[in-house]
């Protein structure tokens, strides 16, 4: 189960992580994205450093849930902004960046399952 928790981790530091080059660069679809939904170039690069945070909040054992909290939070725009303002599928991708969105949103949603007592605490902490 440890090495099953790990792999939750990873897998949506390692999407989140990978597409900051896509933000951060320029990239036609990226910018394509943000265009559309009246964001850019701020809500491009201001995506990315958030995404960047949850990556690595994900990735440090004792701030996964934050890492994922943040996670869904992201996730759960891009979807939502996939869904009822671009499109599943964007520029001929066959709905990739959509699907690795949900996986995200999925495997965010999973560590705070997981972790949900510790995230009653924090919950109950900050009221």
């Amino acid at each position: 189960m440890k090495t099953f928790n790990l792999l939750v981790r990873l897998i949506p530091a390692i999407i989140m992580l990978q597409t900051l080059f896509f933000k951060f660069s320029g990239a036609a679809e990226s910018v394509y994205i943000f265009n559309s939904i009246g964001l850019e170039p701020w809500g491009r690069i201001g995506t990315g450093v958030l995404e960047l945070i949850a990556s690595i909040f994900l990735l440090i054992d004792r701030r996964a849930i934050w890492g994922a909290f943040l996670g869904i939070g992201l996730m759960f725009g891009a979807v939502v902004t996939h869904l009822f303002m671009i499109g599943v599928e964007v520029m001929g991708d066959g709905g990739q960046l959509f699907f690795m969105a949900l996986a995200t949103l999925i495997c965010c949603a999973w560590i705070l399952y997981q972790r949900r007592a510790e995230f009653s605490v924090i919950l109950y902490s900050i009221i």
